[in-house]
């Protein structure tokens, strides 16, 4: 919802959030907690938050932060496991995307990491501009090589390649998704990808056979980064995860009545 011009009331994203608590996804993006300046879209996170019923679900719940600020703010909540924090191995969307750099950013992350322990929570950092930029910053397998190094270094578990502005082939995406999963073996690879509808499926797929257990989607595939390019590209539409998967015979265990709902509700906040 962050790429949005028009606020979404907080009960309408609430009952939303709580549809797709019932479908009984691994992990839930709820919100984030970052500047009301910055994102006016996700200043309620809080209050989002309160109105979720968590009561018989199996799901867990995400919140990206951007800064201190927003581990500080994120790890009071219980309720909360996960906190997402972006990392860009991109010097230029660094600054676009949290106003700070590479250097600043990784103490960032190790204040999160000392955070996350104390609170019993998990940290989720996303290697972005993991397929390249479109900023001119230099971009290869090495150096994203050497950061995913570094991240599982300073105690990271989970770490999702991210193509913030849909820059990923399927053929990038076999050739260094493998090498990540067997370089990392106890640290969790995921994928966070965005992309165009015409190239959805073809990406899907190439995770899949990359060996990505943990694949990030949108209903729809709606939302973007509004910190990324000007023209954005939506996220991975998890419908679409959903059929692959299902074609592939793989057992989700998911309550797709309540994924209906959630679909149809949708028309009230992405128009």
């Amino acid at each position: 919802m962050q790429g949005l011009h028009q606020f979404v009331p907080t009960a309408l994203k609430s009952e939303y959030l709580n549809l797709l608590l019932q479908v009984g996804f691994d992990t839930l993006d709820f919100g984030s907690f970052v500047s009301p300046k910055a994102i006016p879209q996700l200043s309620d996170t809080a209050e989002v938050l309160a109105n979720l019923d968590l009561n018989g679900t199996k799901t867990k719940l995400l919140a990206i932060v951007a800064n201190l600020k927003g581990v500080e703010a994120a790890i009071k909540f219980q309720e909360i496991s996960y906190l997402g924090f972006p990392f860009s191995i991109s010097e230029t969307f660094q600054h676009r995307n949290t106003n700070s750099s590479i250097a600043q950013s990784l103490t960032t992350v190790e204040e999160m990491l000392s955070r996350c322990a104390d609170k019993n929570k998990q940290a989720v950092v996303y290697l972005s501009m993991g397929f390249g930029n479109p900023y001119g910053d230099e971009w290869n397998y090495e150096i994203v090589e050497k950061w995913a190094d570094i991240l599982v270094s300073k105690g990271v578990e989970i770490i999702s390649l991210a193509d913030t502005t849909g820059i990923s082939t399927p053929e990038k995406i076999e050739e260094i998704l493998p090498k990540l999963i067997s370089r990392y073996q106890h640290t969790e690879i995921g994928i966070h990808l965005h992309s165009t509808p015409a190239e959805r499926f073809e990406k899907i797929e190439a995770a899949y056979h990359a060996g990505v257990k943990r694949i990030d989607s949108a209903l729809k595939g709606f939302g973007g980064c509004p910190m990324a390019a000007d023209n954005l590209t939506g996220n991975i539409a998890t419908e679409e995860v959903i059929s692959f998967l299902n074609l592939k015979g793989e057992d989700l265990n998911l309550n797709m009545e309540k994924w209906k709902d959630a679909m149809v509700l949708s028309s009230k906040i992405f128009r």
